[in-house]
C-alpha cells in the first residue's frame, strides 16, 4: 500500500526508499478532511500545493495565491496528519527576490503551519536560494521541468526537456541536489529523460507527467479522483468519479427538500423531557 514503512515519514526515509527501490506515493491536499483520509490510506507525502489557486479558489493560474491563504491550508493539513510528510509550496513572489526573502518565507511556514518541508520551483537559478533555506534547517523539495509559477515565461503548459533541452534539465536536477534538496519534482518531461535523471541523482525524484521511471509519483487529488469535471492532462489517471457522485447526491438532496421528504421524523427532535 505504501512505499515507506514508518510511523511518521521523515526526510531520511526518502533516501531509504530510493535505496531499496520502494516507490513513493504523493497527493496534494488542502484541508483537514482529505488530509486525514489520505494519511489513513498510507500516502507518503502530502503536498499543500499552490495548485490550490486553481482547484480550491477557482483561479486561472497559481500566481495569485498568497502566503496567508497557503498558511491556512497548510495548517489544516498538518494538523490532520499523523504519518505522511507534509510539504508546502512557497507562493510566487515570496522567495525569488533574494535569498533572505526566501528564508524568511520558509521560516514563517515552518513556525505557523507545522509542515515538515517547503517546495521551491526552479533549477540552477534557484540553487543559492535552496542552499540558504537548507542552511537555515528547513528541508527543501525542488521542482523542475514545467514550473507552473513560470507558466507565462514558458509559453504555457509545455513539455520541457525534449531534445537538446534535456541537458539543461539534467543540469537543473544536479544543481537542486547539490544545493541540498532531499527530493525534486519532475513535471511534464519525457519519460526517458526523467528515468535517466533518476538514475543519476542520489536524491528522490517525484514525477508528474514524467513517466514511470521516477522514484515516486504525485497527482492533484481532484484530478485523480474525478472531482475536477473539466479537461485533465494526459498524465492523469482517474481512480474515482467523485464529481458525478457528488452531483447525484446534491440533486437527491435538493429533490428531498423540494418535495418535503427531508427532514423526516428520524432527523427531527421531539418536544419531550
Amino acid at each position: 500500500m505504501t512505499g515507506i514503512d514508518a510511523p511518521r515519514v521523515r526526510t531520511r526515509h526518502f533516501a531509504q526508499a530510493k535505496a531499496t527501490g520502494h516507490k513513493i506515493s504523493a497527493l496534494t491536499s488542502y484541508d483537514a478532511m482529505t488530509a486525514a483520509i489520505f494519511d489513513e490510506a498510507g500516502i507518503d507525502l502530502l503536498l499543500v500545493g499552490d495548485s490550490a489557486a486553481n482547484v480550491v479558489l477557482g483561479r486561472e493560474t497559481t500566481l495569485s495565491v498568497t502566503t496567508e491563504e497557503m498558511i491556512t491550508m497548510a495548517r489544516a493539513v498538518s494538523g490532520a496528519t499523523r504519518r505522511a510528510l507534509v510539504v508546502v509550496d512557497l507562493p510566487f513572489g515570496t522567495y525569488e527576490a533574494e535569498e533572505r526573502q526566501a528564508v524568511d518565507t520558509a521560516v514563517r511556514f515552518m513556525k505557523e503551519t507545522g509542515v515538515a518541508a517547503v517546495k521551491v520551483e526552479g533549477g540552477t537559478e534557484m540553487a543559492g536560494t535552496i542552499r540558504r533555506i537548507v542552511d537555515a534547517g528547513i528541508p527543501v523539495v525542488g521542482h523542475i521541468g514545467f514550473t507552473p509559477q513560470s507558466e507565462h515565461a514558458l509559453g504555457g503548459a509545455v513539455i520541457q526537456g525534449r531534445g537538446a533541452a534535456a541537458e539543461k534539465l539534467r543540469a537543473d536536477a544536479r544543481a537542486v541536489q547539490e544545493a541540498g534538496a532531499f527530493a525534486v519534482v519532475l513535471e511534464m518531461v519525457p519519460a526517458q529523460v526523467a528515468t535517466d535523471i533518476t538514475a543519476e541523482l542520489d536524491i528522490v525524484t517525484i514525477g508528474i507527467g514524467a513517466g514511470n521511471g521516477t522514484d515516486g509519483q504525485v497527482l492533484v487529488w481532484q484530478d485523480a479522483f474525478g472531482l475536477n469535471r473539466g479537461r485533465t492532462a494526459r498524465f492523469v489517471r482517474q481512480y474515482a468519479d467523485l464529481g458525478s457522485q457528488l452531483l447525484d447526491a446534491a440533486k437527491h438532496y435538493a429533490a428531498d427538500v423540494g418535495n418535503g421528504q427531508f427532514p423526516a421524523a428520524a432527523e427531527s427532535y421531539e418536544d419531550t423531557k
